[in-house]
C-alpha cells in the first residue's frame, strides 16, 4: 500500500450511486491516508469531477470556496420529486412542456437570479442541515439567495427529457434550476441525471476514477521500491501526476495571480513576520484579492503561502512551506 508523505490535489471522477464521502473513502484507502478532503460535494445520484485535497494541501480549502462550476444534466419534465432528483418520491405531476415554451422561459434564469435551495440539501438551518430536519419530519422553509447562471442551454429535447448544459456560480443548485424552469412553464420536473464537468479551470477529462487511481499508485509503489534498492528517497508522487503539486498552474486554474519572492522574504514569511513590509516591491501594483507566493532558489520553485489583500491591508491565508 502506498503511504508516502504526499501533498497536493487530486482530480477524481466520482461515479453515480456513491456519496462524495464514500468516494473519498476509496481515495483514502488507496493512498493509505486519512488526510483527504473535497472542495465541494456532489449529490449521490450525480457523477463527475470531485476535487480532493491531500495532506498539507487540505489547508488550502479556502482557495476553492468561490469556484464556478459547469454541469451537464438531464431534466425529466412532468414529475417533481421531493428530493428533486431520481431518488425521491413523486410529489406532483403536470403536463410536459413544448420546446418553444422552455426556450422562451430560459432567459429569466440566466444572469444574477434569486434561487431557493432544495430542502434536501446541506444548507444549514439553525445550525443543522436542512435535509436532516426534513428527514425527521420537520417543515423547512429556505430563503432565496443570490446566485449567478453564466450559461444555460438546452442541448437536446426528447419529451419528457431535456439535456441541459449549465455554467454557474458557487451556491447554485441545478436541482432547483430544473424545478423552477418547470414551474415557469406550468409543468413540474426533477433532475434525472447530473454530471459535473468543470470546477474553475479544472476539467473532468483530466480526472481519474477509482481504477485509474489504483493503477497509478501501483506504478508509484514500483518506482519507490526501485528507488529504495538504489538507496534513494522513495518517489513521493506518481509518474502520471495523479496527485498534482501545489504550483503556479493550480493558481492559474483558480484564476488567482502569483508572485515570486526572494529567499530572505520567503524565510521571513515562514516565521510569521509582519506581512505588509514583506509585500513591498513585487506586490506594490496588486489590486485586492488572493495571491500565491512562491520562492525560487537554486533553480527550484517552491510554494510558500497564499496571502490576501483587502483595502491595502495584508494578511496571511496559510503558510505552506515548512508546515
Amino acid at each position: 500500500m502506498y503511504n508516502a508523505e504526499i501533498s497536493g490535489y487530486l482530480l477524481y471522477h466520482k461515479k453515480s450511486g456513491v456519496t462524495s464521502f464514500g468516494a473519498l473513502n476509496a481515495v483514502k484507502k488507496t493512498l493509505a491516508t486519512d488526510k483527504v478532503g473535497h472542495t465541494g460535494s456532489l449529490d449521490k445520484f450525480a457523477s463527475g469531477l470531485l476535487l480532493a485535497l491531500v495532506g498539507r494541501a487540505l489547508k488550502l480549502a479556502p482557495l476553492f470556496v468561490g469556484c464556478d462550476k459547469q454541469y451537464e444534466g438531464v431534466v425529466k419534465f412532468g414529475e417533481e420529486t421531493d428530493t428533486l432528483d431520481p431518488e425521491g418520491a413523486v410529489i406532483a405531476k403536470a403536463p410536459v412542456p413544448s420546446l418553444e415554451a422552455l426556450e422562451s422561459a430560459l432567459p429569466q434564469f440566466r444572469g444574477a437570479i434569486m434561487q431557493e435551495p432544495p430542502v434536501y440539501s446541506a444548507v444549514h438551518v439553525g445550525g443543522r442541515r436542512a435535509s436532516a430536519l426534513v428527514r425527521k419530519g420537520e417543515t423547512v422553509a429556505l430563503q432565496k439567495r443570490p446566485v449567478s447562471i453564466y450559461r444555460l442551454e438546452i442541448v437536446s429535447y426528447t419529451p419528457p427529457f431535456a439535456e441541459i448544459r449549465v455554467h454557474c456560480s458557487k451556491g447554485a443548485y441545478i436541482r432547483s434550476l430544473a424545478r423552477d424552469i418547470a414551474l415557469a412553464v406550468g409543468s413540474r420536473a426533477h433532475l434525472a441525471s447530473l454530471n459535473r464537468t468543470r470546477i474553475a479551470g479544472f476539467r473532468l477529462e483530466d480526472a481519474v476514477d477509482e481504477n485509474g487511481l489504483s493503477d497509478a499508485i501501483v506504478e508509484t509503489v514500483a518506482v519507490a521500491s526501485a528507488d529504495i534498492e538504489k538507496n534513494m528517497k522513495p518517489t513521493p508522487v506518481s509518474r502520471r501526476s495523479v496527485i498534482h503539486p501545489v504550483d503556479k498552474e493550480m493558481f492559474s486554474l483558480l484564476n488567482m495571480p502569483c508572485r515570486t519572492v526572494n529567499g530572505q522574504t520567503a524565510r521571513a514569511m515562514t516565521h510569521g513576520k509582519t506581512l505588509a513590509p514583506l509585500m513591498r516591491g513585487a506586490f506594490d501594483e496588486c489590486v485586492d484579492g488572493v495571491f500565491g507566493v512562491f520562492c525560487e532558489e537554486d533553480g527550484v520553485e517552491q510554494f510558500i503561502a497564499f496571502v490576501e489583500k483587502r483595502e491595502n491591508m495584508w494578511k496571511y491565508g496559510y503558510v505552506y512551506a515548512g508546515a
